[in-house]
């Protein structure tokens, strides 16, 4: 791997010292993980409507439907 770089390209230096580094510094075992999900546009329109005319917020709505989705699909095995 060379160190070239585009001439354009200000945002990273040619070569990075990362010999002061520590590996696994940030690593918290059994750190859970919530995966963003990003909803079309419409959907999340539909979806933020939906939820505001209940008083909640869209992630517990979504959550909510999903849940019985999964209860439905779980039902039809």
């Amino acid at each position: 791997m060379g160190t070239q770089t585009n001439p354009q390209d200000t945002d990273m230096p040619g070569e990075i010292d990362f010999s002061g580094g520590q590996r696994g510094k940030f690593f918290k075992p059994g750190a859970q993980i919530n995966t963003p999900v990003y909803l079309d546009a419409e959907v999340q329109k539909y979806l933020s409507a939906r939820a505001q005319a209940k008083g909640i917020d869209i992630a517990s709505l979504v959550n909510s439907l999903l849940k019985k989705d999964i209860e439905l699909i779980e039902a039809a095995k």
